[in-house]
């Protein structure tokens, strides 16, 4: 019987779903943190601070996720964490700018940067490892001196005296639904204070961009033509170019969407916390990449979807708080997320190799 005619068992589909590892790892952590963790994990003030979590590694992860499927790798999105929130707040605080105008200058600085960093791996053929790694200590060492020229201080607070009223701060620094938790607290369905006032106000806005981001990105994905693009650009350069993709547009285009990625990152951050310090986002390129991995996409480029990116934070996210609802120390957390992260990596492999025996 000709190969091609035989039909997928309902077990094959299943594993071949790229989203099939991260589902199987968010139910095993799931699990695990409900007999270990105590009930106040799952409250709803325990779960709103682990998705919280999730959210910021999952809003850089979209970013990481598209532009590790195309085949190239950004360690500089940490950094630009820290500089972006820099610029936004030494432009606030110290200059008085309009916040409006100073949050959008900072995007356009960023995704400059990022530009630069997708156009220095196309001309140079350099591997996009070395041209961000350079990137990571260029804009961190820029964060610093920049800002103690400046400000004499690597850290900028004073930012929610400038920006309580802008309604284009809100979009980042904010809560939504806030009627409806009024309203749960009011007819006693929530946990309130003694006043009456809900413990949980409403939902943080970096909740509603991870939604709406990992949204926006599952459609890019598998909805448009440039979606195609990514995967064929990921999977074989050179046959993507004989075939007319314009894979190096493709690729400043996803350089660009991770600068993008960070500043949103520091910009929830700056307007949550009314402050910018030089050192945030250390480590966090590192930490989005693990998240991604963990949600089935390869290091090698062509496979990965923006719901496994999504999953991975979210287990990333429940792992970070939740050790600190168990007994365990927080000191472990880095170790057992490293031994997520192999055994994600053996398990996604092993699944792959078997299907391809079959």
């Amino acid at each position: 019987m000709d190969e091609r005619l035989k039909k997928e068992s309902l077990l094959k589909k299943i594993l071949k779903k790229p989203e099939f590892p991260p589902v199987l790892g968010a139910v095993v952590i799931f699990v695990i943190f409900f007999f270990l963790a105590s009930g106040d994990m799952f409250s709803l003030e325990g779960s709103l601070s682990w998705i919280e979590q999730a959210a910021l590694i999952g809003i850089l992860a979209v970013g990481v996720c598209l532009l590790m499927i195309a085949g190239e790798f950004d360690l500089s999105i940490g950094s630009m964490i820290g500089f972006s929130g820099m610029m936004m707040a030494i432009l606030i605080v110290e200059y008085k700018m309009n916040v409006s105008l100073a949050i959008i200058l900072t995007f356009l600085v960023s995704m400059l940067i990022g530009f630069i960093n997708g156009y220095l791996v196309i001309k140079t053929k350099l591997p996009s490892f070395i041209v961000t790694l350079g990137s990571l200590f260029i804009l961190r060492g820029l964060t610093v001196a920049l800002s103690r020229l400046l400000t004499n201080q690597t850290l900028v607070s004073g930012v929610n005296e400038y920006s309580s009223e802008s309604w284009f701060a809100a979009f980042f620094g904010g809560e939504t639904f806030t009627e409806v938790f009024s309203f749960l607290a009011k007819h006693q369905l929530i946990t309130t204070y003694p006043d009456g006032t809900p413990v949980v106000s409403g939902i943080k806005m970096v909740i509603v961009w991870w939604i709406g981001l990992s949204i926006l990105g599952v459609i890019l994905l598998r909805l448009t033509k440039y979606g195609n693009w990514i995967y064929a650009t990921g999977g074989d350069e050179q046959a993507s170019k004989n075939m007319g993709v314009p894979t190096n547009k493709v690729k400043i285009a996803l350089f660009m969407l991770t600068a993008f990625c960070a500043s949103v990152f520091a910009a929830c951050q700056v307007f949550d916390y009314g402050s910018a310090d030089a050192q945030r986002g250390l480590l966090k390129e590192f930490e989005a990449i693990i998240a991604v991995v963990m949600g089935g996409a390869l290091l090698t480029g062509g496979y990965g979807t923006v719901i496994g990116a999504f999953l991975g934070a979210l287990i990333f996210g429940v792992v970070n708080i939740g050790i600190s609802y168990t007994s365990i120390d927080s000191d472990y957390f880095r170790v057992f997320l490293g031994c997520m992260l192999l055994i994600a990596v053996i398990f996604s492999d092993s699944i792959r190799k078997k299907i391809m025996r079959q």
